[in-house]
């Protein structure tokens, strides 16, 4: 029973040894390990420390980011809305490009159309005269035949003359 019930002999010394090894501790081990502990400590609290700044670091970075995708989503619309506009003018100027040079060739068409015209009839008018020249020539050679036909004309003529 001697170890369950411990003898004050042995309390004694186990207070002593406690003590000794305590004031050892306190001596030489407590000073380090308190001093290991609060460095331990300011390390923990430097690191978070750090870390929260590296969250509200980031968290500026990102609202910049967004800030500058915003921005270059304004600036592509813009370059877009510039690139239809010159598109869009330069369609209309094309258009209207094509219309005056369609316009012009309808007039130049219109034009030749006329001076052809006016040279075809100018070429049956020749030719009629040509032809009533030559129906003219057959129709008074078979009237002149006969030389009192021939009195007669010319009389006929010089009373036309003196008319005139």
């Amino acid at each position: 029973m001697g170890f369950v019930t411990p003898d004050y002999g042995t309390i004694f010394w186990m207070l002593i040894i406690f003590g000794i090894v305590l004031f050892i501790l306190k001596k030489f081990a407590w000073v380090p390990i308190l001093k290991a502990l609060k460095d331990r400590e300011k390390s923990i609290s430097d690191a978070l420390n750090t870390a929260e700044k590296a969250r509200k670091e980031v968290a500026g970075l990102k609202a910049s980011n967004d800030q500058i995708i915003a921005e270059a989503r304004r600036e592509k619309d813009i370059i877009l809305k510039e690139a239809r506009d010159i598109k869009d003018k330069i369609v209309a100027g094309a258009k209207i490009q094509a219309n005056a040079e369609t316009l012009k060739s309808i007039e130049n068409a219109k034009q030749q159309i006329i001076a052809e015209k006016s040279a075809a009839i100018n070429e049956i008018k020749q030719q009629v005269a040509e032809l009533s020249v030559m129906i003219a020539e057959i129709i008074i050679r078979k009237q002149l035949e006969n030389p009192e036909d021939q009195e007669r004309l010319v009389e006929d003529l010089l009373k036309d003359l003196k008319l005139k």
